[in-house]
């Protein structure tokens, strides 16, 4: 049984940290949400799926058009991530304008049936939408790259085996990588991430230090929500096919792996995304080995809540946050 598990680890952690950068990038919209107005943002599970859609039609669009042969893969790939960036960003700032401005002042347990209610109405959306244009809201993808290359790691030990690594695979790590980068320097190295830790830490201190809140509020949910969407993407174009539920049960293991790194924490919520994707590879991959054949890999997301509830009860202010006393 170990030499089962050490044979195919190396193709598990390919896969693992691939899946990881996916849950890691929508973790972080969780996290930026929380940061800012203390909200747990369940909506933003459909943005990512929504993500998905808009990148797939933009590809159909592309075929149909004659534009897709016309211009190098990876070009299709930047304009797709923008266009698909650009649409959810506008969606999460919309849902932020309608849903939430509104309940700032209101109890938070109303915020979070809200943000329930909000994830009900874009599931159902977007399946209609897709119903209406192609009949069926299960839809599969193009792939723009679909090459595979076969890395040697068994040379490294007879009892380690080969892994595939698929071109879309290196794609997603690398997409997903440089968005982490990106946001981590923005939010440390700019005066609008000053300005958004700021408001994070004090919001009406902030505001006396002539902070626009508000601006700063949309920000936030239109960076958290144009990464979830260009998430979708990548989703689409490694898994092939999509539909409006896909965003349900990602998102609450996304949520997941910002509570396990510490929600309200950016670089917690990356972790997080990799620790849950390569633990839940893991699973799927050897479960039924672990057991004796008595559970297979359809209970591997059995593993991500398992870590929920061991974190929420351990330790609930996750590994990399702070603990907060609460002001009597």
């Amino acid at each position: 049984m170990i030499l089962n598990i050490l044979h195919s680890l190396p193709q598990v952690l390919i896969d693992g940290l691939a899946l990881g950068a996916i849950y890691a990038v929508v973790a972080l919209g969780y996290t930026m949400v929380y940061g800012i107005l203390e909200l747990i943002n369940f909506a933003h599970g459909e943005i990512f799926m929504t993500g998905a859609f808009v990148g797939t039609g933009v590809l159909f669009l592309f075929q149909s058009t004659g534009w897709l042969g016309g211009m190098p893969g990876w070009v299709a790939y930047v304009l797709i991530l923008a266009i698909a960036m650009l649409v959810t960003g506008l969606l999460g700032v919309g849902i932020e304008r309608v849903a939430y401005k509104p309940l700032r002042k209101a109890p938070k347990l109303i915020s979070l049936i809200s943000a329930i209610g909000v994830s009900f109405v874009v599931q159902d959306l977007v399946r209609f939408i897709s119903e209406l244009r192609t009949g069926n809201y299960i839809i599969s993808s193009i792939t723009l790259f679909d090459k595979n290359m076969t890395i040697g790691t068994s040379s490294l030990g007879s009892w380690l085996g080969d892994a595939s690594l698929k071109t879309n695979t290196v794609i997603i790590i690398v997409v997903a990588v440089l968005l982490m980068i990106g946001l981590d320097f923005f939010v440390n190295r700019t005066k609008w991430g000053v300005a958004m830790r700021a408001v994070a830490q004090d919001r009406e201190t902030a505001s006396l230090m002539s902070i626009n809140v508000n601006k700063i509020i949309i920000l936030t949910f239109f960076i958290g929500s144009a990464l979830g969407g260009a998430t979708g993407v990548l989703f689409a174009q490694q898994y092939g096919t999509i539909d409006p539920f896909i965003g349900y049960i990602l998102g609450l293991k996304a949520f997941t792996a910002a509570v396990l790194g510490g929600i309200g924490n950016i670089r917690g919520a990356m972790f997080g995304g990799l620790v849950i994707g390569v633990l839940e590879m893991f699973a799927s991959s050897n479960l039924g080995l672990l057991t004796g054949g008595s559970f297979g890999s359809e209970y591997k997301d059995v593993f991500a809540f398992m870590i929920l509830i061991i974190v929420l009860i351990f330790k609930p202010e996750g590994l990399f946050g702070k603990a907060v006393k609460e002001k009597v």
